[in-house]
């Protein structure tokens, strides 16, 4: 494709970066602004003015993202120069660089990553075996701690050198952090492993202590591009710094308004001091949206705008007017849910769009409870993103145990996880005295093992035939998968090891679903190997599979085609747009969350997701909240949030649902009789603070319920409405005045019998 067929698809904010080639420049993008594409049609204008593709590095923070710019580029400058980039996310491109150098550092090139769960249960046995309390020292929070450390550049010398950490920890009771903290370091390279932390940590630890390999990366990439530099913390900031410290030529794009990732260790700050850090750099700046309406543009702004940390920049779009922001208060999460799935059903059906047009947004996972109660009641179809990831599923994480032993058999997770599954007899004791030996002799599990004869063990003969027996099988499939592809190495553990037989064997349906996820597991992996021949020097092999597999960001859930609606936390929908959101839960302590209303900066960050969750729709948001919500079983009131009144009141159309609450009273009054009715007592007055509500807050009046008893016409047959059940038909009515009731058939619900006296109904 020419030059001038693709830059005439961009306005004049877009072309000027993308076509600026030497020297630092920073793109602040608004939401909807374009930058995918801006970010894109660089790459390939700098291919097209004769720069060398294997000289450009692209970091994304997705999978998802780099494959879908690597497709743009292939069609503008042909798929064979396309695959000679360097194009990924940070932890792709590094654990690529890593194992190219992995011997500088004393891993093996073929070294295991880990994963959470992986590092969550090496720290969990460390503290086992250290006999610390965990209730002090709880494994999540360790390993979370872990993380902070090294995406700090706080090595294990660092912690211990630094008396302000220490001094931390021994008032939180956990002075023996730093001992922890150096036996997971010593055990994951003893094991060949490192977790994805490790993959920014020793890439730093690569370029700081080998200026030669500093140099040849340096030369390697000339031109280098970050997107969503907004969202890299500390570690992967220093990288990018020592990659582009020779030619400067760094392209950096991103968005201030939608940095939300603090909890992971992402630091606005390297984007806001960009200009700084390069005093040349030239600054360019998208504003147009092209996603959404002008009301949901103006109503984002007007809440961004009370952050005070920013870089400005005014977002604004030529696109229609559209709909005011809808603000819908419920009684109770249930209402909520109920409104949500009522509203979804109705805007599809009038305005004849397929589930796919809407999404549901919440701050936590547990919100999607009412959501789901109340669209299955709706026939709803809905899917749920974010939750338990594939690969992380028992059976497939037994499966990947095995493959991983196979290319790394020092991997100590992986044979704790499959050394006795399915059973072969050994037991815990056995596992105890291999981890004395393995200390005492300094091998690895596995090799104790394999030499279990030739060691002086304290096991029965036996027990040691077992071990052995293991260590031959896994010897066994390394030399059949040196000399076939991930897939056919795969199909024979799966049928070698007995996993499959196992689960057939237990012939429940949980176990019959876990068999069908080996297959599709199987099957991803044939797709995988298929992949691979396309791509130069790949061969397929189960190394490539692997890494692949660890390198799986959670954001890498694609969209499906399917008719349903999606459900999701607002972090996952970062880089998403649907035409219809309906963001729910926006209380205090909710949205924004209790946990991060601490200080001004936590504030601004929770602002910044509200402000990237509103940002999401393209013709119409709906924002709901609650009085009361359930939590942790217990009904509390909810105060509506704080981002709601900071919307500009123009752009806002509030429903408040009148409640036909009316306290019914247990017990005949007369009962205490009017003895003292004469007299009265003074009533001092009293403050009260009302309940804040959004600014501009108009009442509307509910949807009139009547009693079916007041209801003239009323007759079996009849098609009547229930806020809760839906549509049915009357099947039944029974008994006369308060003990009237009617058996309903609700379509999609069953067969209800209600008293009549409470149920609020409409005639159809």
């Amino acid at each position: 494709m020419a030059v001038e067929d693709y830059l005439s698809q961009l306005n004049d904010a877009q072309q000027q970066p993308t076509t600026h080639v030497d020297g630092p420049l920073m793109v602040i993008a608004g939401a909807g602004s374009g930058k995918t594409r801006v970010l894109t049609y660089r790459i390939a204008y700098l291919m097209q003015q004769g720069i060398d593709a294997f000289s450009i590095l692209a970091l994304t923070f997705t999978n998802k993202a780099a494959r879908e710019m690597k497709t743009r580029i292939a069609e503008i400058v042909g798929e064979s120069e396309s695959k000679n980039l360097w194009m990924g996310t940070f932890h792709s491109v590094f654990a690529r660089i890593l194992r190219a150098e992995a011997d500088r550092l004393g891993y093996p090139s073929s070294f295991t990553i880990y994963d959470s769960q992986d590092s969550e249960r090496l720290v969990k046995s460390i503290i086992k075996e250290m006999n610390l309390d965990t209730d002090i020292y709880k494994p999540k929070q360790i390993r979370n701690r872990i993380s902070s450390f090294k995406n700090s550049l706080i090595t294990v010398r660092a912690y211990h050198n630094n008396p302000e950490l220490v001094e931390t920890d021994r008032e939180a009771r956990r002075s023996a952090m730093g001992n922890i903290y150096r036996n997971y370091v010593e055990r994951c390279f003893k094991a060949g492993a490192m977790d994805f932390d490790d993959l920014l940590l020793k890439t730093n630890e690569l370029l700081n202590r080998f200026p030669d390999v500093l140099a040849k990366y340096q030369d390697r990439f000339r031109y280098i591009l970050v997107d969503e530099y907004q969202d890299t913390n500390h570690s992967q900031y220093l990288i990018v710094r020592a990659l582009a410290d020779k030619f400067q030529n760094l392209c950096v794009v991103g968005d201030d308004a939608q940095s939300i990732y603090a909890f992971r260790g992402a630091n606005i700050e390297n984007i806001l001091n960009f200009q700084k850090d390069y005093p040349d750099a030239k600054t360019y700046r998208l504003e147009q949206n092209y996603r959404s309406t002008e009301c949901i543009v103006e109503a984002a702004n007007s809440v961004i705008n009370h952050n005070q940390n920013k870089l400005d920049k005014t977002v604004w779009t030529a696109n229609e007017k559209g709909e005011k922001i809808v603000i819908h208060r419920s009684p109770s999460d249930g209402d909520e849910g109920r409104y949500v799935a009522q509203s979804i059903f109705e805007q599809a059906m009038n305005l004849q769009l397929s589930y796919t047009s809407f999404a549901i947004l919440y701050r936590t996972n547990a919100q999607s409870r009412a959501m789901e109660d109340a669209l299955r009641k709706r026939n709803i179809p809905y899917r749920v993103y974010g939750g338990l990831s594939f690969y992380q599923r028992k059976e497939i994480k037994d499966m990947l145990a095995y493959l991983r032993l196979i290319v790394n058999p020092k991997d100590e997770e992986s044979l704790r996880r499959v050394i006795n599954y399915p059973t072969r007899g050994i037991g815990q004791t056995t596992m105890n005295k291999l981890v004395v030996a393995a200390q005492e002799h300094n091998l690895s599990l596995f090799e104790v093992a394999d030499q279990a004869n030739h060691l002086p063990l304290q096991i029965h003969a036996g027990a040691k035939t077992k071990l052995v027996n293991f260590a031959t099988l896994i010897k066994s499939f390394q030399v059949a998968n040196a000399n076939q592809t991930a897939f056919e190495t795969a199909d024979m553990v799966a049928k070698k090891t007995g996993l499959v037989q196992e689960l057939k064997k237990e012939g429940t349906p949980e176990a019959i679903n876990r068999v069908e996820n080996i297959e599709e597991l199987l099957n991803g992996i044939r797709d995988f190997v298929d992949g691979q021949r396309e791509i130069v020097d790949a061969k397929g092999s189960l190394v490539e599979f692997l890494a692949d597999v660890a390198l799986a960001t959670d954001f890498d859930n694609e969209i499906t085609d399917e008719n349903s609606v999606s459900l999701m936390t607002v972090h996952l929908a970062k880089g998403l747009e649907f035409p219809h959101v309906f963001i729910v839960g926006m209380e205090d302590d909710l949205f924004p969350s209790a946990m991060n209303m601490n200080s001004r900066s936590e504030l601004e960050e929770e602002r910044r997701l509200f402000y990237v969750a509103l940002t999401r729709a393209k013709k119409l948001a709906t924002l709901t909240y609650t009085q009361c919500r359930y939590r942790w079983g217990k009904l509390n009131d909810a105060e509506p949030s704080r981002f709601l009144s900071e919307i500009d009141h123009s752009y806002v159309d509030n429903r408040v649902v009148e409640s036909n609450y009316e306290f019914k009273p247990l017990v005949d009054p007369s009962i205490f009789g009017d003895d003292h009715s004469k007299i009265r007592f003074k009533k001092p007055p009293t403050k009260s603070t009302p309940k804040r509500v959004p600014k501009n807050l108009k009442p509307v009046s509910a949807s009139t319920h009547s009693s079916l008893i007041e209801l003239e016409g009323l007759e079996v047959g009849a098609r009547v409405s229930h806020n809760r059940f839906g549509a049915g038909t009357i099947v039944s009515i029974e008994g006369d005045g308060g003990d009237a009731k009617a058996l309903i058939d609700f379509d999609g619900n069953g067969r209800k019998n209600l008293l009549l006296r409470f149920a609020k109904l409409d005639i159809l």
